[in-house]
């Protein structure tokens, strides 16, 4: 019966199915999915998207180069091959980053997001960072990283500190109960969050 109902929606006409292989997310493991939080989204900004790039395993980034890198066959086995010889970021990952950030972006954007990774591996800020202005000096490390949204909570900040993933001025924060007088600080948490903080 399905075979006839087919035959009679369809008529004799063959039917062409295209599939594609799934693109592997950022752990290695799923596949990418928004609710796995393993994704690349195509509106994030210009530094986000590569630098996720970028955090891509080199055995998992050689399937990126078949899926997602618009090279043919041939040239992603050279680079394959070729950019084991160079340092990060230019190689496998920081090609497919400048390719994939220049797609959604634009070249111009793609230099400046390798740029602006290259300043933060080194210690660098980054040229465009939030401007936060808080009240309350002196105020506990903490309740400044939460206020900042540079922690979800302080309890959460509390545990960035313990991990050494905090720096005010560059300094790394080991003391959960310091307290920051009023100024002007530029706030790190981890390699990716920045925020100048004005405190009054």
């Amino acid at each position: 019966m399905m075979g006839r109902h087919l035959q009679a929606e369809y008529g004799q006409e063959s039917q062409c199915v295209l599939t594609m292989p799934l693109l592997v997310g950022l752990d290695g493991v799923h596949k990418m999915s928004k609710s796995k939080n393993n994704y690349i989204g195509i509106t994030e900004d210009a530094n986000t998207m590569f630098a996720k790039v970028l955090s891509i395993s080199d055995d998992l980034m050689w399937d990126w180069f078949h899926v997602a890198v618009l090279h043919g066959p041939a040239r992603n086995r050279r680079a394959q091959v070729g950019d084991r010889r160079r340092p990060q970021p230019q190689g496998r990952q920081g090609a497919a980053g400048q390719e994939i950030t220049a797609r959604f972006h634009s070249a111009a954007a793609a230099d400046a997001a390798e740029q602006d990774f290259i300043n933060r591996s080194k210690g660098g800020i980054p040229d465009d960072i939030p401007e936060v202005a808080l009240s309350g000096a002196p105020l506990g490390i903490g309740a400044l990283l939460k206020q900042a949204n540079l922690a979800p909570s302080t309890s959460e900040a509390n545990r960035l500190i313990d991990g050494g993933g905090v720096r005010v001025d560059g300094v790394v924060i080991e003391d959960k109960g310091l307290k920051l007088p009023a100024g002007t600080f530029v706030v790190q948490v981890g390699k990716r969050k920045f925020a100048r903080v004005t405190l009054a």
